[in-house]
């Protein structure tokens, strides 16, 4: 019979499930709220939800976060990209110096700004003549990244998470914490297997679809919709809100030209004057409707990225998991006032979305076709919100020795920590006091870097944890879930460990999973005998390696969208993938532990 307090904490667990998978607030809210339930309920002290935030492996996942964050804008990585991709001319060849690049790099940097900072390469190599759409790229680069991200400790935040929760426990349960290049048994190989794979069968699962940006940049008139007023029009002297231009349904008048000039965004009680040019963007196909209903209005061409631009160009961006932006509908955002750019069309599942473009609420992996002004990439320079994926104007190049100094750097942490030399958190705190020194970085840079989010996550997950052991949930679950697997010996309970977290990882966040079934594992170890270590690399390998969907890991939602892929292209070429990880991940630790 449970006990009472295991009934809220199953309440508790069953809230964040359902709350992760319908989206009813965001993942780091979900777990606050869980969490701050137990201590509302007595089960855990106050004392022990903040614990997580003295755990040094957060530290040295902000800390990680904050240099990967700096290598991408100091563009190394693109100088790195043009190298090894310049003379790529055949989709095989392109496909497999990508695989190769990006999984080796990711096993070393985070690899959220490794696959935004690829996914331009994608695009322009696709623009040429006979070249497959990037729907044939974009899934391979994600999933290349995963790869590369499982082969090391701090090769992804998943691995950096488990070894915090390992740490909480090291005094209780005796575990020790994991080596730098623990995960290198399992992920080197799986690098050179799951890249051949996806050279091998990338082309023919993975369907061709859309390119709506390169058709956006081929043929603006599809989105956009220039007017000019006739002469004597009635309403020159009006108003932009008096003439009722502010609420159209599809349209919305995106920028006024005016004497070469610009005018974005347009004030609703800005007067309109004779040669006044009015840009509309969204549904064009109301265009008939426009006219109709206002006949001092007439189609005119202009070319909008030339003079008359007035420094517009054209980007696309997709938007990030866990964004400010989600559930907002483009009005109630502000994003035209916030980023200079007016959004032309959003595209949600390959397909673009109809309508009055200012009542869209954005969704993570919506793509965002975007006419911006002079000021985008300053506005954007500290954006968590979305990722420009495509972008019609270049930023500027960085000093080489500023490009170079925080690889320089990291590599010189990571031996350091390797040979135990200096602390992995010490030499990377070390780094980035260089790297303000020597303004390579700004603290502003530093602090608008910090992914609050995860940190809170982390922090609330491992305080779940500890209540799922107070309370015998955890040993509740292995009982009833995984310890049935032990008729089919050791194997088959390291299966059952995989098969779950594979599972409840695409369903939801993975880092969610691990904090969920980290004290489940931690139990199952106790009751079977076998090596816990070996059991929690079991759950941290099928949490990380998620190709089964794009809900549980970032990359796949940043490519999701851009691909314009259904959740079926992400499981027809990720099942394959992900029961070859799991026989090599059962085989090899079966015999290591």
């Amino acid at each position: 019979m449970l006990s009472f307090e295991s009934l809220i904490v199953f309440s508790a667990i069953l809230f964040i499930i359902v709350s992760l998978y319908k989206e009813f607030m965001n993942p780091a809210l979900t777990f606050i709220v869980g969490v701050l339930g137990l201590g509302v309920a007595g089960i855990l002290e106050p004392r022990e939800i903040l614990a997580g935030f003295a755990n040094e492996q957060i530290a040295v996942i902000v800390l990680l976060l904050l240099v990967g964050e700096v290598v991408r804008k100091t563009g190394v990585i693109d100088q790195i990209f043009d190298l090894f991709f310049r003379s790529s001319r055949t989709y095989r060849q392109f496909l497999f110096r990508m695989t190769a690049i990006v999984s080796g790099l990711s096993a070393f940097l985070n690899n959220t700004p490794l696959v935004a900072v690829m996914m331009p390469y994608v695009h322009n190599w696709s623009k040429g003549e006979g070249r497959p759409t990037p729907s044939k790229l974009l899934i391979p680069l994600s999933y290349a990244s995963i790869l590369g991200g499982c082969a090391t400790l701090i090769g992804t935040s998943t691995n950096l998470i488990v070894n915090s929760m390992i740490t909480e426990q090291q005094v209780i349960q005796g575990l020790r914490p994991l080596e730098m290049f623990e995960f290198a048994w399992v992920g080197v190989p799986m690098i050179v297997l799951g890249g051949l794979y996806l050279v091998v069968v990338s082309g023919r699962l993975l369907p061709e679809n859309r390119d709506y940006f390169a058709e956006f940049k081929a043929n603006t008139r599809q989105y956009l919709v220039e007017t000019r007023l006739r002469p004597g029009a009635g309403l020159v002297g009006k108003s932009v809100s008096e003439a009722g231009l502010r609420n159209l349904q599809g349209l919305f008048l995106v920028k006024v030209l005016r004497e070469g000039n610009g005018i974005a965004p347009v004030h609703p009680e800005l007067k309109l004057r004779q040669d006044d040019i009015l840009v509309f963007a969204g549904d064009t196909s109301t265009i008939a409707d426009l006219l109709t209903a206002y006949q001092d209005l007439q189609p005119v061409e202009v070319e909008l990225f030339g003079g008359n631009g007035a420094g517009m160009h054209m980007v696309e961006g997709v938007i990030a998991y866990n964004s400010s932006l989600e559930n907002k509908t483009i009005k109630e955002s502000q994003f035209r006032s916030q980023y200079d750019a007016a959004v032309v069309a959003v595209l949600r599942g390959g397909e673009r979305i109809s309508g009055k473009i200012g009542s869209i609420s954005l969704k993570a992996g919506d793509v965002l076709l975007l006419l911006a002004g002079r000021d985008f990439q300053e506005l954007t320079r500290e954006n968590r919100d979305f990722y420009v994926l495509s972008e019609t104007r270049k930023p500027p190049k960085v000093e080489t020795w500023k490009a170079v100094l925080p690889i320089a750097g990291l590599v010189s942490a990571i031996v350091l920590s390797t040979l135990k030399i200096v602390p992995l958190f010490l030499s990377v705190s070390v780094l980035l006091a260089v790297l303000l020194l020597f303004r390579v970085a700004s603290a502003k840079d530093i602090v608008g870097g910090i992914d609050y989010n995860l940190v809170m996550i982390i922090a609330m997950s491992l305080a779940l944890g500890v209540a799922m052991t107070k309370t015998g949930v955890a040993e509740v679950i292995a009982s009833n879930m995984l310890l049935p697997m032990m008729r089919f010996g050791n194997i088959g309970v390291m299966i059952g460990v995989y098969g779950v977290t594979a599972v409840l990882s695409s369903l939801m966040l993975n880092k969610a999973a691990v904090a969920l079934l980290f004290p489940v594992v931690l139990t199952l170890a106790q009751q079977t005998g076998m090596d816990p270590l070996g059991l929690i690399l079991c759950m941290t390998f099928a949490a990380a390696a998620n190709f089964l969907s794009p809900v549980g890991f970032q990359t796949n939602m940043m490519v999701y969208g851009p691909g314009g892929y259904s959740f079926k292209d992400f499981f027809r070429i990720g099942l394959p993938l992900t029961m070859m990880y799991m026989v090599v991940t059962v085989g090899v630790l079966s015999v290591m532990y």
